[in-house]
């Protein structure tokens, strides 16, 4: 027999420590993982045989209505979503007979088979707001934040900035900037419209656009603006008036000298792009890139990648993609949207002016860009907006930032009672039975969309 000190002994002795630890430690990290997953999962659902079985809305009154939808499924968890500010909820209820029966986790097949019933400016509020709902019904399901879905975060907050009311004094308009400091904000933004002076003499010609005389003028208040906030911090313009790409270089040249973050949606009239959208003009912005340093931005009117904004970006036609999630497509089709115009290098900054609803979806969007520089909000002077919701710190907006939730789905849900409050008309989610009439129509005709009961099962009277 070998002894204890043997060389032959202690090898054997060192292989079987190993190989118990290493078992040891698979067993660990197995119940680790079935713990994780077990955890991932919403108990309450089965991922495989979830249905979606309707589609309601409900119409909130505000500076500009909000039509937030619910998508309700045959094992209770539901989505939320929101059409564009000032849109209608029809844009979204019109595709129910195209999504009901399916599983709402198939999130980008549903997406792709309503897509071609997207279009730009509001006609794209319906499919973000599907898009936003069947993200809230997966990070529910599966435990998980909705921006996990799409991506990783590059950063824990969204740096928020907000537009101010004008005035025709400069320093009243300049108090109201400053006061929005005081609030906490580091980026800003004013309309700089041109009825802001056309009250004075010889400043706005018969086309109504500034002379120079009155281009001095409007500078008057970005001067009294840049003093009122400092001359570091990032300051955007908007609302110009009836511009066409000769005004707009005029304009943006004046403005040069106050090194604005960007000016936005200049070219309003005259060689109109596709279909009539001069943000799809990318020829004429380039144009007015090229004759400016004044960083040039456009997109919230703008739907889908291919559809609005790939021509922009490839010929680097602006500075600045301003794209609307609302309208752009949502979470997913607006991280295509800046993914590809990073890889071009070409900046994000996002437009926003609804409810919380839309609000947070757009924030777990916004969290998983590489290059992204603001986000818009057109409510912070509502005292209100943020009771819409619970689950959400608040204030939402918090010194000019929103924290990205880490709790499943969108991570808010709507407050009832205060919902009700501010119902524009109509009830709380009322039934929509005329858009279950369309679904059985479509089955008489041949159609494939029958209609389902609760429990995601096809129903037919005939």
């Amino acid at each position: 027999m070998l002894s204890t000190t043997h060389p032959r002994t202690l090898k054997r002795r060192l292989f079987l420590a190993r190989t118990a630890a290493f078992a040891g430690l698979f067993q660990w990290t197995k119940g680790v993982s079935s713990a994780q997953g077990n955890a991932s999962v919403n108990r309450n659902s089965s991922p495989s045989q979830l249905k979606i079985t309707d589609m309601r809305s409900v119409l909130i009154a505000s500076n500009y209505d909000y039509p937030v939808i619910r998508i309700d499924t045959n094992q209770g968890v539901y989505g939320l979503g929101e059409v564009r500010d000032a849109g209608r909820e029809g844009t979204a209820l019109v595709l129910k007979p195209h999504i009901v029966g399916k599983n709402p986790l198939a999130i980008e097949p549903i997406l792709d088979s309503v897509r071609n019933f997207a279009g730009q400016q509001r006609l794209g509020g319906g499919y973000s707001a599907l898009d936003m709902a069947l993200h809230d019904i997966a990070g529910k399901v599966y435990g998980v934040p909705a921006w996990r879905l799409v991506g990783s975060k590059y950063r824990d907050r969204i740096r928020i900035y907000c537009d101010t009311d004008q005035s025709e004094d400069p320093a009243v308009f300049a108090e109201r900037l400053k006061k929005r400091k005081e609030m906490g904000f580091t980026y800003f933004k004013m309309d700089l419209g041109t009825r802001l002076v056309a009250k004075r003499p010889g400043a706005v010609n018969t086309r109504g656009t500034a002379t120079e005389k009155g281009l001095g003028y409007l500078c008057e208040y970005v001067q009294a603006v840049r003093d009122a906030i400092g001359w570091e911090a990032p300051l955007a313009t908007d609302h110009f008036g009836p511009l066409d790409v000769n005004d707009s270089i005029r304009y943006a040249r004046a403005f040069e000298r106050f090194d604005l973050a960007w000016a936005e949606d200049m070219i309003q009239v005259g060689h109109l792009g596709p279909g009539g959208d001069a943000p799809r003009n990318w020829q004429a912005y380039r144009e007015l890139k090229n004759a400016t340093v004044t960083p040039i931005a456009t997109g919230e009117s703008l739907f889908g990648l291919e559809e609005g904004f790939r021509d922009l970006i490839s010929n680097r036609a602006v500075d600045i993609i301003h794209p609307d999630p609302l309208t752009s497509g949502a979470i997913r089709e607006t991280k295509r949207i800046a993914d590809y115009a990073e890889m071009h290098g070409v900046q994000t900054a996002i437009h926003f002016a609804g409810s919380p609803v839309g609000c947070m979806a757009s924030v777990h969007m916004a969290a998983t860009l590489k290059n992204m520089l603001a986000m818009e909000n057109h409510a912070v002077d509502i005292p209100w907006w943020d009771s819409l919701v619970s689950g959400a710190p608040k204030p939402i907006v918090n010194r000019g930032f929103i924290a990205v939730p880490d709790s499943p789905g969108l991570g808010i849900e709507l407050d009832e009672a205060r919902v009700k409050e501010h119902i524009r008309k109509g009830g709380y989610f009322e039934p929509t039975p005329q858009y279950d009439d369309f679904i059985l129509d479509r089955f008489r005709r041949g159609g494939p969309y029958p209609h389902v009961d609760e429990h995601g099962k096809p129903v037919v009277s005939l």
